[in-house]
């Protein structure tokens, strides 16, 4: 299972600048590229809540999980047409 951030949709879709978003957030601009770019290991609930506040939105906008499909056994020769 992996997190997947949607920030930078939301923004999109809001008409938001990263420096706007930063400023009303309370965060700097890089920690919040950091987070829409998805390279963020973490993020505080008081961030997560700020964001949802600036962007009138709930976290689950934001976050979302990718579910891994089951990986699908080839035989030799399917591998071999490929």
């Amino acid at each position: 299972m992996k997190i997947i951030v949607r920030l930078d949709e939301l923004m999109a879709r809001r008409k938001m600048k990263l420096n706007k978003l930063a400023e009303l957030v309370g965060i700097s601009e890089t920690n919040l590229s950091i987070l829409k770019t998805g390279k963020a290991k973490a993020i505080r609930f008081s961030t997560l809540e700020a964001i949802c506040r600036a962007l009138e939105c709930q976290p689950g906008d934001i976050l979302d999980v990718e579910q891994f499909l089951p990986k699908v056994q080839h035989s030799e020769e399917e591998i071999a047409a490929l």
